[in-house]
Formats: structure tokens, sequence, C-alpha cells
């Protein structure tokens, strides 16, 4: 019988595979992953405590940083959390913009979730045709916030300005584009044969073990969960819009990534139905110049996030600043199985293990 001493392969901080700053040290028997230890922290920037330091309005910034991909989404739960500490009421008009900016950058960061997974398989056309449809909703968010990925455009009580004359013929043209996008993505891309066959029965994790280990987001309903906060406890006006929520009953690589692209349809979907029901009215409600909650006040709101539940805690001394703020990051929960999908499989599919779970380092080392 041959035996094999184990040894330790590094991979990252500085591997673009990792998707940031992390760091695995991968404990390796012969060409098979024995154990995967996930070493975090190189991101660190100490939002949370930054938190303290800023008032309820200057934090906004920070939040859009956290999952930079997709950042109207954290900035919008930061102020939807804000507003529910302080009982803010958003005229409707606003929450209908911030349905119609949440979801397409949901799109967009899906689109770059299957870029890099192209890229991390060595499939670069992939990536080539996923940034060209990114850059269209990237145009649309600078039209209104002003910045293409980092955007503040969210505010307590509304959004920073409405929408402009321009975005409504750019999102429509982008809309009607939809289909022939994810045609071509399923005929390029899913349609691969070996793109099948590196991400086929890799990375399996049971429903027990999901939920068990908290998966939210597309890792969570690839397992066969129909678990998505939008429909289970709606927030803002999430409840007035028809939409599906795709499953799948068998969580490996595979169909984690078809998990983003049939999520991208339903995402299309419901800002086409905001775009109609747009109302007119306020953009945003007028509120303080300074905010003080009550002393003692809390609040946990939570949101679905692109990457799985995103929810913030905020707890207030009475001052213009929280006293204490955290931030429930689905990346970091997510990747705490990537030990437990990666054991006993062969170092190429830890790659795919780590692209398919979509980490965002910024929201993991708050």
């Amino acid at each position: 019988m041959i035996t094999s001493e184990k040894y330790v392969l590094n991979m990252g901080p500085q591997h673009p595979s990792t998707h940031g700053g992390m760091h695995l040290e991968t404990i390796m028997d012969g060409e098979f992953i024995d154990d995967v230890i996930v070493h975090l922290g190189y991101d660190h920037r100490s939002v949370e405590k930054i938190a303290e330091s800023r008032t309820y309005i200057q934090f906004i910034p920070y939040a859009s940083r956290l999952d930079y991909l997709s950042s109207n989404l954290p900035t919008m739960a930061y102020c939807q959390a804000v507003e529910k500490l302080m009982q803010i009421e958003v005229p409707e008009r606003a929450e209908y913009i911030r349905v119609i900016m949440g979801e397409l950058n949901r799109i967009a960061s899906h689109l770059l979730f299957v870029g890099s997974l192209c890229q991390d398989v060595g499939a670069t056309t992939g990536l080539a045709y996923c940034m060209r449809e990114r850059e269209k909703i990237l145009n649309l968010i600078e039209m209104t916030g002003g910045q293409r990925m980092l955007s503040s455009y969210m505010r307590i009580g509304g959004v920073s300005d409405d929408l402009p004359p321009e975005f409504f013929p750019a999102v429509k043209a982008f809309l009607d584009g939809v289909p022939n996008m994810l045609k071509e993505f399923n005929g390029l891309i899913s349609g691969n044969e070996i793109l099948q066959g590196r991400l086929k029965d890799v990375g399996v994790i049971s429903k027990e073990e999901a939920i068990a280990w908290s998966l939210s987001g597309p890792n969570l309903r690839a397992a066969g969960v129909p678990y998505d906060i939008r429909k289970e406890e709606p927030y803002g006006i999430y409840d007035r819009f028809d939409f599906e929520i795709p499953t799948a009953d068998y969580c490996d690589c595979w169909n984690r990534y078809l998990m983003r692209i049939e999520e991208m349809e339903q995402s299309a979907r419901i800002v086409r139905q905001a775009l109609e029901g747009l109302p007119e009215g306020e953009f945003r409600t007028k509120i303080p110049r300074i905010l003080k909650p009550e002393k003692g006040a809390e609040v946990y709101y939570r949101i679905e996030g692109a990457k799985g539940e995103l929810g913030f805690y905020i707890l207030s001394d009475g001052t213009e600043k929280p006293k204490r703020l955290h931030v429930r990051a689905p990346s970091f929960i997510n990747l705490m199985v990537l030990p437990i999908i990666s054991k006993g499989e062969r170092f190429q599919d830890l790659i795919c293990n780590i692209a398919t779970l979509d980490p965002v380092l910024g929201e993991c080392d708050r």
C-alpha cells in the first residue's frame, strides 16, 4: 500500500482567484484536499468601528463599500435600518427607485460572478461578454449617483436625486436586451462541455448542511431551499412585484452558477414592473440635519443582498453617532463551508468552489 505524507499548499492572499485578500492554507494528501483553513483579515478596514465615530448620515458611503460589486444594496439596507430605528416614512417614488437601482445592481453583481468564474477556470472570453453587459448597468448607475461602482445614491429618507430623463430609454434598452443576453450566455458559457465538466458534482453540500451552516442567497437556493427575504419578509415595496425564486435540488458548483443566471432574469422582471408602476411625487422625505435616535433604541434590519442575507444591527446611545453597528455579512458566513465542500477534491476544484460561493472580501473583513 502506497502512503503519502500530507503537505501544505498555500493559496493567496494575492492570488486573483481568491476574489480579494484571502489566504487559504490547503492541507493536501497527494493531489487531494484533506482540509482547508481560511485566513481572512487582509482587507480589514474597521468599517464597523468607524461607524461609531461618524454620524448616521456620514456612514452612508462606507456602507456602499461593503459589497462594492452591488453597492446600492448594502447602502439601501443601511438606510432602511436607520429609517426603521427612527420611524422615518419614505415617499412612494423613492421606494420604487430603490427597487430599480437595487435590482440593477444585483444583475451587475451576478454578471461579474459569471465573468470571474469563467476567468477562474480559464474561459476568458466569457469575462469579456459579461463585462460588456455590466458596463451598460454601470452607465445607468452613473446617471443617478455620479459614480459607476461605489454608488452612494441611497439616502436616509429616499434617494439623493430623482431619476434623470435619459435614464428611462437607457434602462428600457437594457431590459429589452436581457433575453438575448441570457440566450447568448447559455450558448457560449452554460453550453460549454468543459465548463460543465469543471462544475458538475464539484463542491457538493447537502440541504441539511446548507441550513445548519446558515448559507443564504443563491448558495442556499441551489440546495433546494426556496428562501428569499424579498418573499419571506418583504421589505420596502417588494410585496407588490410578481417574481419567482429559482431553486435547484443539488447544491454543486454547476447549480450555484445556474442560480445566478436565472436570478438575473427575475431581477430584470422586477425592474420592468417597478418602471411601469413608478409614481410621481417626492424622491426624498425631509429629515433633521442631525439624527438622534432615542438612547437604548436598537434595530436589526435585513435584506436579500446579491450574496445572501445582508443585515445591519444598530444600537443608539442617544447621540448623533451609533454606539454600536454590526453587519451580518453573507460572504463571511458563506465562506465557512469552503472546507466542507472542498475536502476530498482536487486542488483545481478549490478554485471552482471559491468562485461559485461568490464571496466579496470587502464585507467579510468589516
